[in-house]
């Protein structure tokens, strides 16, 4: 009975562990000002609180008890800060030196500095919420850690662990896919807390209340619709038709005769050179329609309209003052950009890429974008091999910096083998790379058929266009010597340079600080030498898990339902090594050591997206081999060593500490790529090997 009561527990904690965590990054992500482009910030806070829980496993204290208040300390200051950053004219919040940046963030740019201005740096801001978020999940590791002490046999108690998280990935998707509002996610999360706390106060019953009050009336804005799509925060105005996503302006639905030539330019231009209206048009990041109604309105014959986010399409389905997805003409595919083109068998006359810039982390796990694979040198290459003979491809954006442009320039010019149109809205001559481009909309039409380009120069050469008294006119580009081109495997197109920014390196230098003042303050001093081999086990399974998503969603499509598939799929993997340990009973550590090291290094030296051609079950079978082999010998090397374990609690975390040093070390993907980002995994696995206890902890050898 025991025995059973303590498994329910360790598997009620780690249910809600996961599910809160998820829940977290989902909020703090889209509420805190500009957290969306760091959220990975949220989740190694909650492995930071989740660890250091676990080191106070023997506390006396229920430290269970503070993590419903130090949530509502959490949810106060995010709405803090967002009310004094939306409603305090004199406060500016500086994004990695946003005039002059190492790295883009678009939406981030605040007017001129001006000595009137309060300017607070965002690496502050995420520090301060790192802090009370890893204090809020410092109850929830404590009571974690106690269950895994509980539990005499190792391997059921970590098997137990990962079913509850399973659960809790199960529990989430399913209100994600349901659009479920963020009272719902954490009514269900605080209501599991409640039931850990042995004494319910009126500081408990309050706090949860207050909690779920203010979450709630956030969302509720007079003018604004809120809807929770998969990946945003999406803030509706009806009157104007503008939306926003996680706080950031987006877009705006307007007629197209409203608009000025931006959305119709691509056909204007086309009309003008002496070509007939394009027949079939593909537009990725289609949005609320405004870009299918502009094709539209210009005779295209049929366009083919993807949109990643839910959502976003069914606001402009309902409320496009042109409907333009009610027409015929028109078809929809939810999908990501990439796989769409990856998938289909037609070719077009036009293709373009609708201002595609999610303002979003693919996911809390790596450094990547929703559109990241969007701006490749492969995926342009599959964008030209998917045009007509003659066709074009159309990129346009506020590009924020000079030195972009010049790399877009630059990767089309490598691929269509002909130099592109640029023209700049409003007119300037030259694109220079260290001049900032803020609040200018760049246009880049691309195509094999240099002919075709050449009689739309000669057309704004002879007789320049006026379109609503704007100058269009094409504009040179100079390029940086030596220029980056991302490819998918360093796919960041908006890093300046390989280098991990200034702005990473200063916010992983206040985390250190904050991780080192947390474990001080909580733990007790003979239990904060962490166990290197798990620690090392941990880092090493956390480069492999980026991996994994990363190359998963460049195959699959960087949807929310593959990360949640991959995310489920991980942890099933950890099961089959569990349930491998639990049958075999391997004596030697070193077996599944060296098949891990092999595995690794085999997907280290596969490239990324060579398995992009293979038909789908192929695909599927291969790829999956190549993510998740490693993912089973990693499990069986830490049941294996979790096993003989006399401090599970210890060991698991320092696992998890292991996990987020992990996750600073993703940082490395920015300067090596993600393949190289395995070698540095297998160095991690290295360093666990070479731990004493590894190789003769006792009843790990023959």
């Amino acid at each position: 009975m025991g025995d059973n009561y303590a498994g329910m527990r360790l598997f009620r904690v780690s249910f809600l562990i996961l599910f809160l965590e998820l829940a977290c990054i989902r909020w703090f992500g889209s509420t805190v000002v500009f957290l969306t482009f760091f959220t990975n910030v949220v989740l190694l806070a909650t492995f930071l609180g989740m660890s250091v829980g676990c080191l106070a496993a023997r506390d006396r204290r229920p430290l269970v008890t503070t993590v419903i208040p130090l949530l509502l300390l959490s949810v106060v200051l995010a709405l803090g800060v967002w009310y004094v950053y939306t409603y305090v004219g004199q406060i500016a919040v500086d994004v990695g030196r946003q005039r002059s940046p190492q790295q883009i963030y678009f939406g981030t740019e605040y007017n001129p500095r001006d000595v009137a201005r309060l300017e607070i740096p965002v690496e502050a801001i995420a520090g301060l919420f790192f802090a009370t978020i890893a204090l809020s999940f410092v109850g929830l590791g404590q009571e974690m850690g106690r269950a895994l002490d509980n539990i005499a046999d190792r391997i059921a108690a970590y098997t137990l662990n990962i079913a509850g998280s399973l659960a809790g990935i199960g529990a989430f998707t399913a209100l994600s896919y349901a659009q479920a509002p963020p009272e719902i996610w954490f009514a269900i999360a605080l209501a599991l807390c409640l039931s850990f706390v042995p004494h319910w106060d009126a500081l408990q019953v309050y706090s949860q209340i207050a909690v779920l009050l203010l979450v709630a009336l956030a969302a509720h804005v007079p003018g604004l619709q809120t809807i929770w799509s998969p990946y945003y925060k999406i803030s509706y105005q009806p009157i104007g038709g503008l939306i926003s996503t996680n706080n950031i302006g987006h877009q705006q639905m307007i007629g197209v005769a409203k608009t000025g030539p931006g959305y119709l330019l691509p056909h204007i231009l086309n009309k003008e050179s002496g070509a007939a209206p394009f027949d079939e048009v593909l537009i990725v990041g289609a949005g609320s329609g405004n870009d299918v109604a502009a094709a539209l309105q210009s005779g295209v014959g049929h366009v083919d309209a993807v949109e990643i986010d839910p959502a976003i399409f069914a606001i402009g389905k309902r409320d496009h003052p042109e409907h333009p997805y009610d027409d015929r003409r028109v078809t929809v595919y939810i999908d990501d950009g990439r796989s769409f083109v990856r998938r289909s068998g037609k070719k077009y006359d036009l293709i373009v890429y609708a201002l595609v810039d999610s303002l979003v982390l693919h996911s809390g796990y790596s450094s990547i974008r929703l559109e990241s694979f969007l701006f490749t040198k492969e995926a342009f290459e599959a964008v030209a091999a998917h045009l007509k003979p003659g066709g074009v491809f159309a990129a346009y954006n506020a590009y924020r910096q000079g030195w972009l442009v010049g790399r877009l320039d630059k990767m089309i010019t490598e691929v269509f083998r002909a130099e592109p149109v640029v023209i700049a809205m409003p007119y300037r001559p030259r694109f220079v790379p260290d001049e900032a481009t803020q609040s200018i909309v760049t246009f880049i039409l691309a195509s094999a058929d240099a002919s075709r380009l050449a009689r739309i120069r000669d057309r704004l050469a002879a007789d320049p266009l006026r379109l609503q008294a704007r100058d269009i006119r094409p504009a040179a580009v100079d390029v940086r010597p030596g220029e980056l081109v991302p490819t998918d495997d360093w796919p960041f197109l908006y890093l300046r340079d390989r280098v991990i920014p200034a702005l990473n390196i200063r916010g992983m230098l206040v985390m250190a600080a904050i991780s080192m003042a947390l474990i001080a303050f909580v733990v007790p001093r003979g239990r904060r030498r962490p166990n290197w081999r798990m620690f090392f086990m941990g880092a090493g399974f956390m480069l492999i898990e980026t991996k994994g998503v990363v190359h998963l969603a460049l195959l699959f499509g960087a949807t929310w339902m593959v990360n949640a598939i991959v995310f489920f799929a991980i942890l099933v993997m950890i099961l089959c090594s569990n349930v491998f340990v639990l049958l075999v009973r391997p004596e030697r550590v070193w077996p599944p050591y060296v098949l891990l090291l092999a595995s690794l290094a085999v997907a280290a030296v596969v490239p990324m997206n060579t398995f992009l051609d293979l038909p789908g079950a192929a695909r599927v079978a291969v790829s999956s081999a190549i993510v998740f082999v490693p993912v089973f010998f990693a499990g069986i090397v830490f049941a294996t060593a979790f096993r003989a374990s006399a401090a599970p609690d210890t060991d698991f975390a320092s696992n998890i500490a292991g996990a987020m040093f992990g996750g600073l070390a993703e940082s490395l993907s920015l300067v090596i790529g993600f393949n190289l980002l395995l070698a540095v995994a297998g160095v991690f696995y290295l360093l666990s090997a070479m731990q004493p206890r590894a190789i003769l902890h006792r009843g790990l050898i023959n």
